[in-house]
């Protein structure tokens, strides 16, 4: 797995054979062109013409984006996206989060347009990405074989780890679990020998800030919690077949063990209830030992809290083997989303439209796009962006400033790992090239696109089972019914509710989109 240094990798994600070896002419036309959008996601409900990104990509390309984002008032993107198509009337640009269902429905049928001939005229950028990654191309196809999105592509392999309180393992003269056996020894001392020194037996041992990822803790019973960065999402077995982890045995053995250890007081008893709020809570009281969170925004609690509690140190950790010795970290940055942005069909400008998207995926483009403006959030030194110190050292963090100018926003570009890099504690760069010293990432599930007479059956079926089956997770985990007494009566319950029928179509969209 690592074929060479981390950081030398990091830097090359910029570079894309032949795409970009010189400075091109992005002027796209002469005299402004104004393209409508509608731009929806969880952290704005609409596209801001003021933005500082947008201005300097005005002055670049000549194309001037308008907002005309529909269901503003609404911060759910799907139903924003319901709306909009329900209005009949659509902006150029469609932009949202969560845009692969929509457009891979609705394209075929007429809504937008297919993407195919005008990334292999007018886009070269674009055409050179999906090129080098074909597998990618087929991920984000219609079923039809069309393309009807540019989506948002992550950049970087490792998004969270497990982290652990360091100094309270000094003081109770522990080593770093290093199993699932020797986790549950560590828990229990964090619970019982007062590691924060205040004569109480307030400890939490284990916590988080989203409750889904007290589910990644099956992995150390061999069970899954997700085949992808979405939580509850399907995944692709060792024989090929698309599966869903929450009907699996080993599932059932993992939850079984989350809930004993829940019981015994080893996880945060306000786990479904405590939120985002947790992690800042527990660490500020010193009350948290270990949690599963990101490296970049849970290593600098190091910086932050050093000077508040005596010998703080939380740092991140390897992933405990298993029951069966295997080590893995189920989480990693999946390479495509399902946000992005489409070309309406009443679009009067495709090839403007499609020459536009490529200029984000041109040099000058992406650094827009992921640094901000050249002067301001960043430098070229010796040819590497670099953040200025105002933007690196302010109280507000990097990527909320870079959001609120318009850079790093869920549309259609390709993310460089190098913006996060830069404001990463060395506590985390650290534990990032421990984990890229170990083969601990598996292959994640890119998704499927239906037929229309398969999502159908998809939006027939599939929301009831997992609202089902996400509720018996909880009742298991709070101790309301025992998951290994109730497992047979669930996987009926499963089945009467539509299970097999969904397993059926999600494996006829796989078999006919990755072959």
């Amino acid at each position: 797995m690592r074929r060479a240094s981390l950081v030398s990798a990091i830097l090359s994600t910029t570079c894309l054979a032949g795409a970009a070896a010189a400075e091109e002419e992005l002027r796209i036309t002469d005299a402004p062109l104004e393209l409508s959008i509608h731009m929806h996601w969880d952290r704005s409900q609409g596209y801001d013409e003021s933005y500082p990104v947008e201005q300097k990509a005005r002055e670049l390309t000549g194309i001037h984006l308008i907002e005309a984002t529909a269901g503003k008032n609404t911060n759910d993107t799907r139903e924003a996206m319901n709306l909009l198509l329900a209005m009949g009337e659509m902006p150029d640009i469609v932009g949202s989060q969560l845009i692969k269902q929509p457009v891979n429905e609705y394209g075929p049928q007429g809504a937008f347009l297919p993407l195919n001939q005008l990334i292999e005229e007018h886009a070269p950028h674009i055409k050179a990405f999906f090129d080098e990654r074909p597998e990618l191309r087929r991920a984000i196809s219609a079923y039809d074989g069309n393309m009807y999105y540019i989506p948002y592509l992550p950049d970087g392999k490792y998004g969270r780890a497990y982290f652990v309180r360091q100094d309270w393992l000094d003081k109770l003269g522990l080593e770093r679990p290093d199993d699932v056996d020797a986790l549950y020894d560590t828990l229990v001392a964090f619970r019982d020998q007062d590691p924060n020194g205040n004569g109480k037996k307030d400890e939490i041992p284990f916590f988080v800030r989203d409750w889904e990822e007290l589910m990644r803790l099956v992995v150390l019973w061999d069970g899954r919690s997700s085949g992808s960065d979405t939580p509850h999402d399907f995944m692709v077995n060792d024989d090929g077949k698309v599966v869903h982890p929450y009907a699996q045995e080993n599932y059932k053995i993992g939850l079984a063990n989350i809930a004993q250890w829940y019981r015994e007081g080893l996880i945060d008893r306000e786990v479904f209830t405590r939120g985002s709020s947790a992690r800042d809570y527990l660490l500020g009281e010193d009350l948290g030992g270990m949690t599963h969170d990101w490296f970049a925004s849970t290593s600098g609690y190091n910086a932050s809290l050093s000077g508040e509690i005596e010998d703080f140190d939380f740092v991140p950790m390897l992933p405990p083997k298993s029951v069966s010795g295997h080590r893995i970290e189920e989480h990693r940055r999946i390479p495509i989303k399902p946000d992005g942005w489409a070309i309406s069909h009443s679009n009067a400008h495709p090839v403007e439209t499609i020459k536009y998207f490529d200029f984000w995926f041109t040099e000058k483009g992406r650094l827009l796009s992921n640094f901000g403006i050249e002067g301001e959030q960043y430098e070229l030194i010796d040819g590497e962006p670099v953040f200025k110190p105002e933007v690196l050292n302010s109280d507000q963090p990097v990527n909320s400033q870079l959001w609120a100018i318009g850079a790093q926003i869920k549309k259609g570009y390709w993310q460089d790992y190098r913006y996060e890099w830069q404001w990463t504690a060395p506590a985390a760069r650290e534990g990032i090239e421990l984990y890229d010293s170990h083969d601990l990432l598996v292959d994640q599930f890119l998704g499927v696109a239906f037929s229309k007479e398969e999502q159908a059956v998809y939006d027939k079926y599939w929301p009831s089972i997992q609202s089902y089956m996400l509720e018996r997770q909880q009742a298991w985990v709070l101790g309301n019914g025992d998951v290994e007494a109730d497992w047979d009566g669930y996987l009926e319950t499963l089945d009467k509710m539509g299970f097999d029928e969904v397993i059926e179509v999600m494996n006829a969209a796989y078999a006919r989109q990755y072959g």
